[in-house]
């Protein structure tokens, strides 16, 4: 069987590495075991629609609850289509800035042990935090930038009858589905012992758990 090719590290993704391995090595001194979760990229974009279709369906059904009106061809201009991208592309960033925010804000270093990048093979933007966190710390992270994006451009949409937030509602909800995946899977896996914390993974999509 042919070996799977690995993907090359970029000079951000070895440092970090480098960090999470001291990290590592500091924590099983002190007593910890270590468990990698992770999930493939192309896994996590190609199941982030499976786990965020209900969101999608939810927010859909929220917003004919209110406004039974015909659909609306809110693209019919070269112009309203760039528009749409530009906005697409401005709220991929907050997204992420809201991950790196959250987790800023329960870090011990702060805003220093957050760190941005891109996975260019996936076309895949992520944020990462260099510091291990609890979980509750380390989930609400993961989740807040799907709950202000996803749920307060629905809100919105639905108070404006704006076919436009709903349609860009949906695609924040669905670009939460990898880290809904992640926290899916720290949620399967429960700690043996009595003591976890969670640390990104350095160019991974998931997290290493540390238990005793």
């Amino acid at each position: 069987m042919a070996k799977k090719k690995q993907r090359v590290l970029t000079p951000a993704e070895l440092k970090r590495k480098e960090v999470a391995e001291k990290i590592s090595s500091q924590m099983m001194q002190e007593g910890y075991r270590k468990r990698e979760l992770i999930i493939g990229v192309w896994q996590a974009n190609l199941l982030a629609i499976v786990v965020m279709l209900p969101f999608m369906v939810l927010a859909w059904v929220l917003f004919w609850a209110f406004h039974n009106t015909p659909f609306m061809d809110f693209l019919d201009s070269i112009l309203k289509c760039l528009f749409f991208l530009a906005v697409i592309i401005l709220l991929i960033v907050v997204h992420e800035g809201i991950h790196g925010l959250t987790w800023g804000c329960f870090a011990r270093n702060h805003f220093q042990s957050i760190s941005f990048g891109v996975i260019w093979e996936a076309l895949t933007p992520y944020c990462t935090c260099v510091e291990p966190l609890t979980k509750m710390q380390y989930i609400t992270g993961s989740v807040m930038p799907t709950l202000v994006l996803g749920s307060g451009l629905t809100t919105a949409s639905i108070f404006t009858d704006n076919y436009l937030l709903l349609a860009l509602a949906e695609l924040m909800i669905l670009s939460g589905g990898g880290d809904f995946l992640v926290v899916l899977k720290i949620l399967r896996n429960k700690p043996e012992g009595r003591t976890a914390i969670y640390l990104d993974h350095p160019y991974e999509c998931g997290v290493i758990m540390f238990e005793k």
